[in-house]
């Protein structure tokens, strides 16, 4: 937690009260702060900038001096379309895309995705997974996440229309052309990658058939979580240059 993400009201406020438990015992036992320290903090869907610690108790944190001036990071031009993988490996994803800087995330079904896991429990904290990333990173702008159960309606009739300009690409361990020789970093791009297992044929067709390009990042076959922090690393390190 590299900075405290406030809500979008905190700047319209002289004090913000903070009843976050593990907030209040991450500022009092990992950064060991106490009143009248000044922290690091974001307004969610705005600026980042520092607030003042008027009072603080194992049950409450009260900010003031809320002083936040300085833009978040930009996002990637990237967008990922993700077979519904684990529940477990769910969450560290979508950490780590967060924190990566994509912009939107469309979870889907695949053949290979256990129905069990729509029913997860877990998938109703993806934003508490979503500020974890924030706060990580030092950013402010939530990633967009969006489910779509069905895989061919969601294809044939969404995919297109959401991504019309972009450069669509899907991972594919057996593809014949290699990602580095045609992604281009600075352009808008969707990334389709599959569960454990990946996608079965026919889904990589159907992907095909509707503007996609199959692609592979070597002949290493690698877990779901390696795979996107590979493929979606790239666009990070991209912005260095």
């Amino acid at each position: 937690m590299n900075i405290i993400l406030l809500e979008s009201h905190a700047n319209q406020e002289k004090n913000f009260i903070i009843n976050d438990l593990a907030t209040i015992k991450h500022i009092k036992n990992v950064i060991s702060a106490n009143i009248g320290v000044s922290l690091k903090v974001g307004i969610k869907n705005a600026n980042l900038g520092t607030a003042t610690i008027a009072d603080l108790s194992p049950t409450r944190l009260v900010l003031t001096d809320i002083n936040c001036q300085t833009p978040p990071p930009k996002k990637q031009p990237l967008s990922v379309v993700l077979a519904l993988p684990r529940p477990k490996v769910l969450r560290r994803l979508v950490l780590d895309m967060t924190a990566m800087g994509v912009k939107q995330l469309i979870l889907v079904n695949s053949c290979r995705t256990e129905k069990s896991y729509w029913q997860s429990p877990l998938l109703n904290k993806i934003d508490d997974y979503i500020k974890e990333g924030l706060q990580q990173a030092c950013d402010t702008i939530p990633m967009q996440v969006s489910c779509y159960p069905r895989l061919k309606p969601f294809v044939e009739d969404n995919f297109q229309e959401l991504f019309l300009h972009h450069q669509a690409l899907i991972a594919h361990p057996y593809a014949n052309v290699n990602f580095y020789d045609v992604v281009n970093y600075n352009q808008e791009t969707v990334l389709v990658i599959g569960a454990e297992g990946g996608f079965i044929d026919y889904e990589v067709d159907l992907f095909t058939r509707h503007g996609c390009t199959p692609v592979q990042i070597g002949k290493r076959i690698l877990r779901t979580e390696n795979a996107v922090s590979v493929l979606c690393g790239g666009f990070l390190l991209n912005q260095c240059v």
